[in-house]
């Protein structure tokens, strides 16, 4: 559900390892024309602990070697994010996770010199 929500509410958003066996509690999205420690920042504002990039390279800025592999584009790469679940998290906290994101990916979209806003898309 937190996955088919994000998709639907955050234009240009893909799913990491969408087609790969990946676990179940773990969900790695690319959100081109953003960056990952951005939104980290302010989903950290907020209470949400997230990750950017892939676990292998958790506290690294460097890109994720595992998402170069997986053919991520560049934009997406530095706009990855990591959100894992656990048997203790609770509804609410995935509706907040579903309520608070949208907004941080619009507002620092607005920001960013690669977006069209008003397409809703990357320039090019």
């Amino acid at each position: 559900r937190l996955q088919s929500t994000l998709v639907a509410k955050i234009p240009a958003l893909e799913i990491n390892g969408r087609e790969a066996e990946r676990l179940p509690n773990t969900l790695n999205l690319a959100l081109h024309g953003v960056e990952g420690e951005a939104i980290l920042y302010e989903l950290s504002r907020q209470g949400i602990c997230a990750s950017s990039g892939s676990a292998c390279t958790s506290g690294s800025l460097d890109p994720s070697h595992v998402l170069q592999a997986m053919e991520v584009p560049f934009t997406a790469i530095h706009g990855s994010l990591r959100i894992s679940l656990s048997r203790y998290t609770e509804e609410a906290e995935v509706e907040r996770i579903i309520e608070v994101l949208p907004p941080i990916v619009a507002s620092l979209r607005r920001l960013s010199p690669f977006w069209d806003d008003k397409r809703n898309c990357l320039k090019v």
